[in-house]
């Protein structure tokens, strides 16, 4: 593991500690003396919490932690650690269809509906790292483009008045096939994760269905320990 890999994750499991009192960390002065680095370490240490939203910076004042991120379970991988313009999305395909069986049960929509289906790899830091096939009902969004599939699915699906709650995730190791290795631009059987998305509302309506091939994958997973749901699988 890298140095500034090992940071952020010291640093972060010591503020879900909350060893950190007022919720305030040390200059980056005294982080670079207590973990032996430089301070460019450091400051990129802290640019990836920053970045992350757990962490904020005040000019003159100090590092602060964001209480909100504390007591929430919290994931980040190369996507959500990255700000969004250092992210671009180009669209390999679109088109719309009818519905099959599996996405009327999916979306909750009748026989006669139709989907939408785009393809498009997600670029970070001008390396291509994921491909993205994802289906969204046409009845909901009718106006869907290139330009949008190109830039926020979120951004766009909340300028349409509905409101995103929560997304049910799965990861699945896999080895790349001839197409996506091509669209990946990665050698044939490269190693990678197949990450299936299921993204909700807060009616409880499924309003997007994807799957991602992600080459040079990781993920941090923090959440809270839960003792009463310790105690309940015990008993």
């Amino acid at each position: 593991m890298k140095k500034r890999e090992f940071i952020v994750q010291d640093l972060l499991s010591k503020i879900y500690q909350e060893e950190f009192r007022n919720g305030k960390l040390p200059n980056q002065r005294e982080l670079a003396r207590i973990y032996g680095v430089s301070r460019f370490t450091i400051q990129q240490s802290i640019k990836n919490l920053e970045e992350i939203g757990i962490v904020r910076v005040v000019q003159g004042s100090g590092i602060f932690v964001h209480e909100k991120w504390v007591k929430n379970p919290l994931i980040f991988n190369s996507l959500t650690r990255t700000p969004y313009d250092r992210i671009d999305s180009k669209m390999i395909d679109l088109k719309r269809a009818s519905a099959t069986l599996e996405e009327q049960k999916i979306f909750q929509i009748g026989e006669q509906e139709e989907v939408w289906s785009f393809e498009r790899i997600r670029i970070v830091n001008y390396k291509i790292e994921q491909l993205e096939i994802s289906k969204l009902p046409v009845s909901m969004f009718p106006d869907l483009s290139r330009e949008v599939v190109e830039h926020s699915i979120q951004n766009y699906v909340e300028k349409q008045g509905y409101r995103i709650s929560h997304y049910i995730t799965s990861y699945d190791p896999i080895t790349t096939n001839k197409e996506q290795s091509n669209l990946l631009l990665c050698k044939r059987g490269t190693p990678a994760m197949q990450i299936t998305n299921r993204a909700i509302l807060e009616n409880g309506q499924v309003y997007e269905y994807s799957s991602i091939i992600a080459i040079d994958y990781s993920v941090t997973y923090i959440r809270p320990f839960d003792r009463e749901i310790h105690r309940s699988r015990i008993d």
